[in-house]
């Protein structure tokens, strides 16, 4: 199924299919080296709170999990307690990086059901946890690469996360910084992998394709890739996937799978109702973004993006991107990857009306990344 031209997005979401309800991403879990640590950073520079704990000291023996929420994001750091563990083994491979997108359903036995039979490759078979809280039904599938796509249905639970976690409290609670919820996760893919990764999302979650773009669109000097946009029914869940495509030199998506050691999710976009403000405050606690473009790209907003709230000079001192669809216009950025492997990274959005993804930024976000990518060696 291809993107349908002249076609709002409103429109093209509505031919998705209607078998596997999902109300929005419920967690994000990485698996990381030092889950402690982790939490800490991701309290201290991105303002994420304390939620809950699972470790040895409520029963579970073999990982430590910390999961921290701002908004209606939350993020689940989790930590093998021994080297021949499998999340050992993941981090070794690929470093630290996201293996489940978590996502919230009416019904975690049905939407098993739905997409096992429709090809779904099982991760994880219907399961019922409970405590004194109530129960949580999960069930899960494999996605692109080791990524998981799990099916939370938790409306008969009103604990802290989860059967198997307590509620996580300390003394170090830093402001948040305005995040809201997850706004889409990108995927990378290998050469030649997108479209049966854009066909598996259309035939075992009922997803549309609403966007896609080619090497003739997103390139530059050195490098190209193509994108697909995969939405679910309502939109709340936005997958797009990246696949390298040929160029001069080696394009970011190549440079991904290389570290990353195989296929897995290269950000995470999150929202925010002021971007100016999460920005200047992500950048005080010492959060990396991408350099800005030239002056001559500010220089051009007027012409090209039309008119908008913000103060120019304000986004350009921050290196603020600004783009129009036809539904209105989006501010976004882009963090440098958060870990030693130039892997996964963040981006903010802002979003007034538009539903796309900034395509009139991919020239000028891919030159940044590849200024980064040069001081690596690997561009």
């Amino acid at each position: 199924m291809t993107q349908v031209a002249g076609k709002t997005f409103a429109e093209k979401i509505a031919q998705a299919q209607d078998f596997l309800p999902i109300n929005g991403t419920d967690y994000i879990e990485f698996y990381v080296g030092n889950a402690k640590q982790a939490a800490h950073y991701y309290k201290t520079a991105f303002g994420f709170q304390n939620l809950a704990y699972a470790g040895p000291e409520t029963g579970v023996r073999d990982r430590a999990s910390y999961v921290l929420q701002q908004g209606k994001i939350r993020l689940v750091l989790t930590t093998a307690l021994n080297s021949d563990h499998v999340i050992s083994e993941h981090v070794k491979k690929h470093g630290d990086g996201v293996k489940i997108l978590a996502l919230w359903v009416d019904d975690a036995y049905s939407a098993y059901e739905e997409t096992t039979k429709r090809g779904g490759k099982s991760y994880m078979e219907p399961t019922t946890i409970t405590d004194e809280f109530g129960e949580v039904r999960m069930s899960g599938i494999y996605t692109y690469g080791e990524t998981v796509h799990m099916f939370i249905e938790r409306k008969n639970y009103n604990g802290a996360f989860m059967p198997g976690y307590q509620k996580w409290e300390n003394n170090y609670n830093p402001a948040d910084c305005g995040l809201l919820y997850i706004d889409h996760c990108v995927g990378n893919v290998g050469w030649n992998r997108m479209l049966p990764t854009v066909q598996w999302y259309e035939e075992v979650m009922g997803f549309v394709n609403i966007l896609s773009f080619d090497d003739k669109q997103i390139n530059t000097e050195y490098s190209a890739l193509m994108s697909k946009v995969m939405s679910n029914g309502n939109g709340f869940s936005k997958f797009p996937i990246n696949e390298p495509a040929e160029g001069k030199k080696k394009s970011q998506i190549e440079e991904y799978l290389d570290f990353y050691e195989g296929e897995g999710v290269q950000h995470i976009a999150v929202a925010t109702k002021d971007i100016v403000k999460t920005v200047t405050e992500l950048k005080s606690r010492g959060v990396e973004f991408l350099s800005a473009p030239p002056e001559a790209y500010y220089e051009m907003l007027p012409e090209r993006v039309g008119s908008i709230d913000e103060d120019i000079k304000k986004l350009q001192s921050l290196g603020i991107l600004v783009d129009r669809d036809e539904e209105g216009y989006l501010l976004q950025i882009f963090t440098k990857p958060v870990e030693d492997r130039p892997t996964l990274f963040f981006e903010i959005i802002e979003r007034h009306g538009a539903q796309s993804f900034g395509a009139g930024n991919f020239k000028a976000l891919f030159e940044s990344i590849e200024r980064e990518q040069a001081k690596r060696g690997n561009l």
